[in-house]
């Protein structure tokens, strides 16, 4: 399955010239240093400092509207929104603000959200359960047990069982929103990661792993609950380690 969202969104490095722009400005307004109700700098000033042309950062600018952060008003300017407009929803977004860390509350809203969806999806992958769908999880526990070199390399594999759990439950909306929360997990585990513990990462694997043995038996209530297992201790270990 390829993901929707390619890990490259966090390399600064595979961005175009819009995209790396808009990256810039998106996490200089989420880092503060436009505040809400704040202007951002005027045309002249951005195309000067990135060298872009009119259209690009015209093209920019409507990126930033859409994603909740600016609007621009005749007479007015373009003025950065407030925190409570902005599309946290958008895996854009979600990875400038985790960009800056995560405080304890975003942390919260994370797991809070993931227990709201992702023990559905993972019951409904046990009801809705192909071979396919199995076979791909199996690989994607897999490939979770042998990523112990870096934690991108385990961030790209845990990424890949959770959006094929989105992908199995067979509802489309739920496979998108799952696809944007774990976007979100994927650029925090870069930050930190069970493979920085040993003993973390054979229990992670290990749990995993019996979400897709309950979903291979089509045990709806055990995939679920397997999945906020996974969900809790992982936000249990982010406590202790942030003590």
């Amino acid at each position: 399955m390829t993901p929707s969202k390619s890990f490259d969104t966090f390399s600064e490095t595979a961005l175009s010239s819009h995209d790396q722009v808009a990256r810039t400005l998106g996490v200089e307004i989420i880092d503060g240093t436009y505040p809400p109700g704040s202007k951002i700098p005027n045309e002249a000033d951005i195309l000067a400092r990135f060298a872009i042309s009119r259209t690009v950062l015209r093209e920019v600018l409507k990126t930033l509207t859409a994603k909740g952060l600016i609007v621009s008003k005749t007479r007015v300017g373009t003025k950065v929104l407030d925190p409570t407009r902005w599309n946290l929803f958008d895996a854009d977004v979600l990875s400038w603000k985790i960009s800056q860390g995560l405080d304890e509350a975003f942390h919260r809203d994370l797991t809070e959200i993931r227990l709201a969806i992702e023990p559905r999806a993972a019951a409904l992958s046990a009801l809705r359960r192909t071979p396919e769908a199995v076979a791909e999880l199996r690989d994607a526990v897999a490939a979770m047990r042998v990523a112990t070199s870096t934690r991108r390399q385990f961030a790209e594999a845990d990424l890949a069982f959770h959006q094929a759990i989105g992908a199995a439950s067979g509802n489309v909306l739920m496979r998108s929103i799952s696809a944007v929360i774990e976007t979100a997990l994927v650029a925090s585990f870069t930050m930190s990661s069970p493979i920085d513990d040993p003993v973390l990462h054979d229990h992670n694997v290990r749990s995993h792993e019996r979400i897709v043995d309950a979903i291979e038996a089509g045990d709806e209530d055990g995939a679920a609950e397997a999945m906020r297992a996974v969900i809790k201790t992982l936000a249990y270990w982010r406590d202790l380690r942030d003590l």
